[in-house]
């Protein structure tokens, strides 16, 4: 199995955490847990299918998922090979007109929100690609030519900075008295930008800094109070919503 990162042009760099190239011999079913940014994935060789209420959905070659409050399953098949373009929390807004909100907790077709010819181009450039270096430029020219010159929303870019500074602790209400904007403006403006709400996203983030705590050699009850849990019941509430498992049950699987 291979899960290699790759970093972005300079030029695209605020917009694209990293890629990474993925390749699998054997066929496989996982869950990819929630995170804060959108992904597009081209999957240059296998199929890849989402499964939901044991039921399974195969996905087009080309594909978008949106920010997700909760965990997904995926199934690949054997010998897969997968470029994925992980964005960051204000990218994708800077590719499409399209609000980031409305992929939330959806995994689409990329030609839903691109041109149909342009995904396909990708398609057929990196089915003829030979190495992961010609398959990364491959996709470095599309997001290159669908990039937009548009003016970055500062004030969501410093909520996101203030968000992550508190690990997900911090309130929707306190966000909006440090960014001196009410909340129903600051609310669309935000889902618009991250893909979800200020309150969703700052659960996700919290969810993101637990299972980093778990890691560490600290309880479960440490890891409650610490990322400010009313109490541990919660705690344990939050977290199998976000992984269909409790934390002592995910732990032993570390």
């Amino acid at each position: 199995m291979k899960f290699d990162k790759h970093f972005p042009t300079d030029k695209l760099k605020d917009y694209i955490k990293y890629y990474v190239v993925s390749e699998n011999d054997v066929e496989s079913e996982y869950k990819v847990l929630p995170s804060a940014g959108l992904v597009i994935g081209f999957q240059y060789r296998g199929q890849l299918a989402s499964i939901k209420d044991n039921t399974l959905n195969k996905l087009t070659s080309a594909g978008i998922t949106g920010i997700s409050d909760s965990y997904k399953v995926f199934r690949n098949s054997a010998h897969i090979g997968t470029i994925l373009v992980y964005f960051t929390e204000i990218g994708f807004t800077h590719f499409t007109s399209n609000p980031a909100n409305e992929l939330f907790n959806l995994s689409l077709s990329l030609d839903d929100i691109f041109e149909k010819s342009s995904v396909n181009e990708v398609e057929e450039k990196l089915a003829i690609a030979l190495t992961d270096h010609q398959r990364i430029k491959v996709v470095e020219h599309f997001l290159l030519s669908q990039l937009k010159d548009i003016q970055a929303d500062k004030l969501i870019i410093e909520s996101v900075k203030l968000i992550y500074r508190s690990k997900g602790t911090i309130r929707v209400k306190e966000l909006n008295e440090k960014l001196c904007i009410s909340q129903s403006p600051f609310e669309k403006r935000f889902r618009k930008v991250v893909g979800t709400t200020p309150k969703k996203f700052t659960s996700i983030i919290r969810f993101n800094s637990v299972l980093d705590n778990l890691n560490e050699t600290k309880t479960l009850s440490e890891i409650c109070y610490e990322n400010n849990f009313f109490d541990q019941a919660h705690f344990i509430k939050d977290f199998k919503h976000f992984t269909g498992q409790t934390p002592e049950q995910f732990k032993r699987f570390l």
